[in-house]
C-alpha cells in the first residue's frame, strides 16, 4: 500500500461529518491529499517534494506540506515517506545551507541572474533562518509521534552540525561569507549593501537575509524565525546527544539561550495601544519593523509551531496587534479579512494565514468565521490559493500551491480531533443564512 492509499483510507470516515457543509468534503479531501497526489517524487530512501507550480523543493514548504500526515505515521508507507524526506532535506543542507530551494538533480538552468552563482543543485539561494529550522521541526514531530530514530543517520548528524555552524556565524553577520544580489528585480528580491543587507549590531540573535515569503528582510533579525530557531536548537541538542555528540549538544543549547536572551532584550516593543508586544524585525540598533507576514513562521503562528502557548499573555497582545489595522499586512474586503504579505498584491489575503489563525484559537465563533471565509473564496477551484482579493476572490495568485492546501487540511482535521467540528459547522452554516 502506498502512502497515498493509506492516507486516503484513514480520512474516509470523515466524509459523512464534513458533508453536512456544502462542498466541504470535496475541498477538504482535495486539499488534504494534494501533496501526495501531485507533488511527491519518491524512490527508496528518498522523497523529493515540489512546492506545486514551481518544480523545486523548499525546505520550509516540503515540511509544511507533510506535517498533517504525521498523525498517520504508524503506517509504514507514511513513515517511509517522512524518513525519505528527512534524508533529502539533510542532503540539501549539506549541499548548501544558505539555499532555500533545491533541484531534484543538478541543473545548470538558473531562473534568475543571481550573484554569486549557486550550485547546480540549488534552485534559489535566499538565506532564511526557517529553512534550517524546518527539517528539525519535522524530525522532532516525527520522533515524538513514532519514537523511531532511523532518520538519525550520519548525514543528518552532519546537517545538524551545519545548522549550528551557520546560526553561530550569522550571530555576527559582518564576518559572514554570505552575499546575495539579483539583477533586474524588485528591491524585495535582492539584498542592499553589496549583498549583505542592512547593517545590524550583535544581539545574540542570528541574522536572516530573507523572510519565509522569500522577500528581503528590512532588518536582519527576524523575530519569529529566531524564536523558531531557539526551539529547534533545543530539539537538535536532544538528537545529537542520542548520536553521542555532547559537545555539539552544548553548543546548540548555548546558542538557543543566546537567541532567547537576544529576543528578550531587542525583540520587544512597547506599543501605545497593545502594550509589550513582539516586533517582526529589528536590527539591534533601535530600529523595529512592526508588522506580521502571512508566511510561517510568523508572529501569529508561534503557538502552531509550538514555540509558546496560545494563551501566553505576550502572544495574545502580539496577536491582537497582528489582527488589527495597526498591522500593515492586515487586509479586509467584502468577502474576507485577514493577514496578507508584501510578497503578493497589496490587499490580498492569504489562506495560510486564515488557517493559522484558526489553529491558534479555541474560539469556535472565530473558527466558524474563518472556515466560512475559506469555503467562499476558493473561486470554484475547490482548493486553496496563495492569496486572493478579499472583495473579488476570483482574482488570486497560484492555483497550485500545495502548502496552502495542506494547511487547510490540517485546520479542518484538527477541528475533528478536538471534537468541535459539529459546533463550528453549525455556526458557519448560520453566517450566511
Amino acid at each position: 500500500m502506498t502512502a497515498l492509499e493509506a492516507v486516503r483510507g484513514r480520512i474516509a470516515h470523515l466524509e459523512p461529518a464534513l458533508s453536512r457543509y456544502p462542498d466541504l468534503w470535496r475541498v477538504f479531501s482535495h486539499c488534504f491529499l494534494n501533496t501526495l497526489e501531485t507533488t511527491v517524487e519518491q524512490t527508496k530512501g528518498d522523497t523529493f517534494v515540489i512546492t506545486g507550480d514551481i518544480h523545486a523543493m523548499w525546505l520550509r514548504d516540503s515540511t509544511a506540506q507533510v506535517m498533517h500526515y504525521l498523525r498517520f505515521a504508524d503506517d509504514e508507507a507514511v513513515a517511509e515517506l517522512i524518513e525519505g524526506l528527512l534524508a533529502r532535506q539533510a542532503k540539501n543542507i549539506l549541499i548548501d545551507p544558505y539555499a532555500n530551494a533545491y533541484n531534484r538533480e543538478p541543473s545548470d538552468y538558473k531562473p534568475f541572474d543571481d550573484r554569486p552563482r549557486a550550485s547546480d543543485w540549488v534552485w534559489e539561494r535566499k538565506y532564511e533562518i526557517d529553512s534550517l529550522c524546518n527539517p528539525i521541526h519535522l524530525a522532532w514531530a516525527y520522533f515524538e509521534k513514532t519514537g523511531r530514530e532511523g532518520f538519525l543517520t550520519e548525514d543528518f548528524h552532519r546537517a545538524l552540525k551545519t545548522v549550528v555552524d551557520v546560526f553561530e556565524t550569522e550571530q555576527n553577520h559582518a564576518d559572514s561569507p554570505y552575499r546575495f544580489q539579483r539583477s533586474s528585480c524588485p528591491p524585495s528580491d535582492t539584498l542592499e549593501n553589496d549583498g549583505m543587507g542592512a547593517p545590524v549590531a550583535r544581539t545574540g540573535m542570528t541574522w536572516s537575509g530573507f523572510r519565509p515569503s522569500d522577500d528581503a528582510c528590512r532588518y536582519g533579525y527576524l523575530v519569529p524565525s529566531n524564536l523558531f530557531a531557539m526551539q529547534e536548537l533545543r530539539h537538535a541538542a536532544v538528537f545529537v546527544r542520542r548520536l553521542g555528540d555532547e559537545a555539539l549538544a552544548r553548543r546548540a543549547e548555548t546558542l538557543s539561550a543566546q537567541i532567547e536572551e537576544g529576543v528578550k532584550q531587542y525583540g520587544h516593543v512597547n506599543h501605545p495601544k497593545f502594550g509589550d508586544i513582539l516586533a517582526y524585525e529589528t536590527d539591534g540598533m533601535g530600529h523595529y519593523n512592526l508588522m506580521d507576514d502571512a508566511n510561517v513562521p510568523s508572529l501569529m503562528s508561534l503557538p502552531y509551531l509550538g514555540v509558546c502557548a496560545a494563551d501566553d499573555p505576550l502572544y495574545l497582545r502580539t496577536r491582537a496587534f497582528v489582527l488589527s489595522a495597526e498591522n500593515p499586512c492586515y487586509y479586509s474586503g467584502t468577502q474576507a479579512v485577514g493577514v496578507g504579505s508584501p510578497h503578493t498584491p497589496a490587499g490580498y489575503v492569504w489562506p495560510i494565514a486564515l488557517c493559522v489563525q484558526g489553529m491558534t484559537t479555541a474560539d469556535t465563533d472565530e473558527q466558524a468565521r474563518l472556515l466560512d471565509m475559506l469555503m467562499h473564496t476558493h473561486a470554484d477551484c475547490f482548493c486553496m490559493h496563495e492569496s486572493f482579493d478579499p472583495s473579488a476572490p476570483e482574482r488570486f495568485t497560484r492555483e497550485w500551491f500545495a502548502w496552502a492546501n495542506s494547511m487547510f487540511g490540517e485546520f479542518v482535521y484538527r477541528l475533528c480531533e478536538a471534537g468541535t467540528l459539529g459546533e463550528v459547522l453549525d455556526k458557519a452554516g448560520k453566517l450566511r443564512g
